[in-house]
């Protein structure tokens, strides 16, 4: 009778070590589950062909499909292509860009700009949690000297660093979005960051789609002034990280 006490308690060992397993097991599923979700995402999305619709060309076909979509109902158009926005940005597939442009097609260059913007800030925040939550440490440990330099960055100032970043693109918006992740940005600072700055270069796509409609409309080989200006500008944020890397050099020489 007097080993019954720790006989109980030996037994209750098996039982609460257990239960402890099942609950680091739920605690992983629950953690790598995002991520599975975004891969499983980007498989769907490659599979169903769906990249072939980010391009001039599927724009121009169904622009006056979208077009008329958007006079019949605008709102749910408006709320739609957020929806679309968020989750080609969520899942980091390709076609950000096209988006943008379609949303200065569709919508003009200011409420283009607006939509785009807010789509793409809230897709960027999806992935950037599902990053923090899903591989954290992982990624951080196996990082290269490219992301590596990042790190730095973003310890020293992580506020001024994002927002150079989305200011000139040098580095992948994807590659961005992960990295102020894997280096512990808060995440207020993130979205304001990233908010902020990508408001010029979604204008200028913005902008690119709304004188690309003006063009289609347009009867005979006139292309609209806003056009060009458009396309100067995609120019000069094309040259702006090969001025940053130059400039950056001429310093290391002093």
């Amino acid at each position: 009778m007097e080993n019954a006490p720790g006989g109980r308690a030996e037994a209750a060992k098996p039982a609460e070590n257990a239960g402890g397993r099942r609950s680091g097991r739920r605690s992983a599923l629950l953690r790598w589950l995002p991520l599975a979700i975004v891969a499983l995402a980007l498989v769907v999305l490659y599979a169903a062909g769906l990249d072939e619709y980010f391009s001039f060309a599927a724009l121009h076909r169904y622009q006056g499909t979208l077009l008329d979509a958007v006079a019949e109902r605008p709102i749910l158009a408006a709320a739609a292509y957020l929806v679309v926005y968020i989750v080609v940005v969520a899942v980091s597939f390709p076609g950000a860009s096209a988006l943008t442009i379609t949303g200065g097609l569709l919508f003009g260059a200011l409420l283009g700009t607006v939509l785009a913007t807010v789509a793409a800030t809230a897709g960027a925040t999806v992935i950037f949690l599902i990053t923090r939550t899903s591989l954290g440490a992982f990624l951080a440990e196996r990082a290269g000297p490219r992301t590596q330099k990042l790190r730095r960055g973003f310890q020293e100032d992580g506020f001024s660093y994002l927002l150079f970043l989305r200011l000139v693109p040098l580095f992948p918006f994807w590659l961005v979005n992960l990295a102020a992740a894997l280096f512990g940005m808060r995440l207020l600072t993130y979205v304001v960051a990233t908010a902020v700055g990508i408001v010029p270069a979604t204008f200028v796509f913005a902008y690119l789609g709304h004188s690309l409609g003006t063009a289609l409309d347009a009867e005979g080989p006139h292309v609209p002034v806003g056009l060009l200006v458009a396309l100067a500008l995609l120019g000069v944020m094309a040259l702006a990280p090969i001025a940053v890397r130059r400039w950056r050099r001429g310093r290391g020489r002093e």
